[in-house]
């Protein structure tokens, strides 16, 4: 069988006649959903926008144009701020509007009016978070008045569109909505632009899942052990971003992790505390998860990847940048990309930018201007606390005194069904996040609490302390980035960006480099933001923030390029400051410096194509680290001993078509559950996929292997939380060379055969590996390809993931078979706790090129168009897949070759 090569898994093919009958299905199932309606290719056309010819767009005071080329990008010309911004929300509501919608819905914890009561929790819980109030204070009392005008004409652009589409012809998801409810699309509003910023820094919010998870590990780990699961930045391996220069080594004596003990217990706390709160964070944990199911599931894969390289090591003699941020895979993709022109910059028109954009906010996130580039990565900051509160039913003990509660009465509007009050109560550090569930509201009872609290009431709550809860001004800091000239006005910019935190990296057309770490970052009293801290004891309150001038930065650093990739920003014995104990572990990073410092060895250059070839590095660290120790492992079964020998001579690069990638993940995944997963308490243990099924002893090898096929799935053990990220590369790293250390050992679980040290447990994962590939691939592992097992499925964040099954295959997409994988820099992650399938990726790919601005390239994950059957509602995911990259044309000359439609907006 040929090996699959990179993009859709190939189809069978059909003759004309076979085609004929699959779009009568199609339109068949599409009238169905109409219950007798007439529905059809006029139906799914409605919503189509109009991309060429004229039209009247209200409040306008000069033409604009909408050029698209040929892939419906559009690029927006004006004489004004506001005409541009007015039409980006046209032609944005054009393309993306239910995208939007559902955005702002969820935003503002609305999401049941268009749903129905399955939303309610989910709901009641962004409530209690109060994105859309948070949204509201920022545009009442932060933002500039430029940044209000030019939200108020977005808005007004959206608002002239929606006023001549309903139904059909706004979305074909409307007109399935309309036959489930009434609901019907109000206006929009500048707010619903703001609280989409909440949203993204819910997503890059930090540790608050490894604070949780580390609390429920005390029920069955010791301390030494969470330790273990835990390591310490290794800093000699990975560099930190900063290397010096920007970051001068501390003077004086003082404590990185704050000013508590920095092991990461919560001082204070009466003994037992955490432990008694198992079940409480459990819960607490699980309404977390709805959220991010919305977004993209959270994870160490949510991250991205910068970096930068000055002329001096360029084939063009100016730097080129590249990003490419790590989100979960969407139809349509998170990015827009778009061109906002003003036909002459000046005091009436500011702007000459192209990127991509969010629909539902004016401005370009992430991109260029005529002068200046930015590319972002996650930072990956502390910026949320967990507090255990004392509390009565009116109040919360703080300081030995006891606080009434600020309380609010949140009104939940129910499609179809009655509406739901619920109160909010916040304390001091912030809303109580665990009265959004029942199970907590009983189980805080139990938490022991000792002499520490006499009064102590129903017991500990958990409130949430997040700088995101904080109005601020990130949304000035867009338009400020937009139109930035030069380092100092980028640096300026960046001082407003504060949240979510990022890094961000810069180049500029006179050949300039730097980056610069922005974002409102807490300076804690007591601990060190890695377990819940006791709400009561005012000691572990934050104190301040970071002062922007205080946080790291880098100007035309010596060696000649930077790079971002989640890994420690600086070494913390060389600042004074806390950012996270939380790194991404630098396996991504690292690759990225080895590639550029080898092409730039000995006087060698870094071109376009370069940058775009190391977006695509297939290379595993843990297949490099782990191989060596797999081929040298005795296996006497012959099937198993097949498999094995598919890591013989393997470069460890992860291409599509390769078996051994397929193996040695599928070992990888075995292995994590077998040394830490089984081991793991069962708050954090999710179900997996045949992972123990094994034959019976005593049967022939291919009697057992049909068996084993035939019963597969219908075992499914439980399977615990290690998701194989960077974190777990060190882990395993720290004990491949202890044989015999604990972790390896697996003879005190009940159901295992007793694995006794470090070869016996590896041996046990191959062969539980090759059963699992059997029932995946087949028998023949000629036919095993890791692309096949490693499959991109892109779905419609609503009714295609949870609509009918007929309803969910006319919005969603694929699979493509990918290479990459789970912290490469080709970032195809996959969760070993759950299976092999893509779960997050390079949402978008950019290199920009600042020494001719339109021989930068760029890609988006699906298309310009949020419309299912539209052409351009995924025509850019084969090349996405195949590592391609499209032109970006930007100087006016460039951009009228490439226009296929042209839309004049009139007033």
């Amino acid at each position: 069988m040929p090996a699959n090569k990179t993009g859709p898994a190939p189809k069978k093919k059909k003759g004309r006649r076979g085609r004929l009958v699959a779009v009568a299905v199609v339109l068949l199932l599409v009238a169905g959903i109409a219950f007798g309606a007439f529905w059809g290719v006029n139906t799914v056309r409605a919503s189509f926008p109009q991309t060429t010819g004229s039209l009247k767009l209200e409040g306008l005071t000069d033409p604009v144009d909408v050029r698209r080329d040929a892939h419906g990008i559009p690029q927006i010309y004006a004489d004004t701020d506001e005409d541009l911004f007015r039409a980006q929300g046209y032609v944005q509501a054009q393309d993306r509007f239910w995208e939007m919608d559902v955005r702002r819905h969820m935003t503002a914890g609305r999401l049941s009016e268009m749903f129905g009561k399955d939303q309610v929790d989910t709901d009641a819980f962004l409530r209690t978070l109060g994105w859309h109030r948070v949204a509201q204070q920022e545009y009442d009392t932060k933002l500039s008045p430029a940044t209000k005008k030019y939200l108020q004409a977005y808005s007004a652009g959206v608002n002239a569109y929606l006023k001549d589409h309903e139904g059909a012809a706004l979305s074909l998801e409307y007109a399935a909505l309309d036959f489930q409810n009434d609901y019907k699309p109000e206006k929009w509003t500048p707010v619903d632009s703001i609280a989409w910023l909440k949203a993204m820094a819910w997503d890059l919010r930090g540790n608050m899942q490894d604070e949780i998870d580390r609390s429920l590990m005390t029920s069955r780990l010791t301390p030494k052990q969470i330790a273990e699961l835990y390591p310490a930045y290794p800093y000699k391996r990975n560099k930190p971003i900063v290397e010096g220069g920007a970051v001068n080594p501390v003077t004086k004596e003082f404590d990185p992790k704050g000013t508590g003990t920095g092991t990461g217990t919560t001082n204070g706390t009466p003994g037992g505390a955490t432990q008694g709160l198992q079940a409480r964070l459990s819960s607490l944990s699980s309404s977390l998860d709805k959220i991010p199911a919305l977004l993209g599931p959270n994870g160490n894969g949510i991250g991205s990847n910068s970096w930068v390289v000055a002329g001096s090591h360029t084939t063009t003699g100016k730097p080129l940048l590249a990003n490419d941020p790590h989100l979960a895979p969407q139809m349509p993709s998170l990015w827009y990309q778009m061109g906002l022109h003003c036909r002459t910059t000046g005091p009436k028109c500011n702007y000459d930018v192209a990127g991509y954009t969010f629909s539902g906010m004016p401005g370009v996130i992430i991109g260029h201007n005529q002068d200046i580039s930015w590319g972002m990565t996650n930072l990956g900051a502390d910026v949320t606390d967990l507090y255990l509160e004392k509390i009565t039913t009116d109040g919360y003990l703080f300081d030995g005194r006891r606080h009434p509660f600020t309380t609010r009465k949140e009104t939940i509007k129910v499609a179809g069904g009655p509406s739901r009050e619920i109160t909010v109560r916040t304390t001091d550090n912030g809303p109580i996040v665990s009265d959004r569930n029942d199970e907590l509201a009983t189980v805080g009872k139990r938490a022991p609490v000792g002499n520490a609290a006499p009064d102590r009431g129903d017991g500990y709550a958990i409130s949430l302390r997040w700088t995101a809860l904080d109005p601020g001004k990130s949304m000035d800091a867009v338009f400020e980035l937009n139109r930035a000239k030069d380092w100092t006005s980028f640096r300026k910019a960046a001082a407003d960006f504060e949240v979510p935190s990022q890094n961000l990296i810069y180049a500029d057309t006179k050949g300039n480099i730097g980056y610069q770490a922005p974002g409102r970052i807490p300076i804690r009293g007591k601990g060190d933001g890695s377990l819940p801290a006791p709400g009561w004891d005012p000691a572990y309150h934050w104190t301040g923030y970071i002062p922007q001038s205080a946080l790291p930065w880098e100007h035309n650093p010596e060696r000649g390029y930077i790079v971002t990739a989640n890994q420690a920003v600086v070494d913390e014995k060389k600042y004074p400051y806390l950012l996270t104990k939380d790194w991404g572990y630098g396996a991504r990073s690292q690759r990225i410096n080895d590639l550029i410092e080898s092409k730039i060895k000995d006087g060698g250059k870094v071109s376009t194509d370069d940058m775009q070839s190391f977006q695509q590095d297939n290379s595993s660290q843990i297949a490099r680290i782990l191989t060596p120790y797999l081929t040298k492992v005795n296996i006497s079964d012959p099937y198993v001993r097949e498999a094995q020998q598919l890591l013989d001579g393997w470069d460890f690069t992860q291409e599509p078509d390769s078996a051994a990638a397929a193996y040695f993940n599928g070992v990888w995944r075995n292995l994590l559950k077998l040394a830490f997963g089984d081991k793991m308490p069962k708050e954090l243990r999710v179900k997996g996929q045949c992972l123990t099924v094994r034959p019976a002893e005593g049967s022939g090898p291919v009697d057992d292997l049909d068996k084993f096929v035939r019963e597969c799935g219908e075992r499914a053990p439980d399977m615990a939380q290690p998701d194989g990220g960077d974190r777990w590369y060190e882990v395993v790293r720290a004990i491949l060379d202890d044989p015999n250390n604990a972790w390896w050992k697996t003879e005190d679980l009940p159901g295992h055969p007793g694995d006794k040290n470090r070869d016996q447990l590896l041996a046990h994962a191959m062969k539980d590996a090759r059963y699992e590939l059997t029932s995946k691939l087949g028998k023949n592992i000629d036919n095993w390809t890791w692309g096949r097992l490693h499959q991109l499925f892109l779905k419609n964040q609503t009714l295609g993931t949870s609509g009918p099954g007929f309803l969910q295959g006319l919005f969603n997409r694929g699979p493509w078979n990918v290479g990459g994988g789970e912290a490469a820099v080709n970032a195809t992650g996959w969760n070993a706790s759950g299976g092999y399938g893509v779960t997050w990726v390079p949402s978008m790919r950019m290199v920009v090129n600042l020494a001719d601005l339109d021989k930068s390239r760029w890609i988006n994950l699906t298309g310009a168009s949020g419309h299912a059957y539209d052409a351009h509602y995924y025509d850019q995911t084969d090349k996405w897949a195949k590592g391609e990259l499209l032109p970006w044309a930007f100087g006016d000359a460039a951009v009228k070759k490439g226009t296929k439609d042209t839309l004049t907006l009139t007033p």
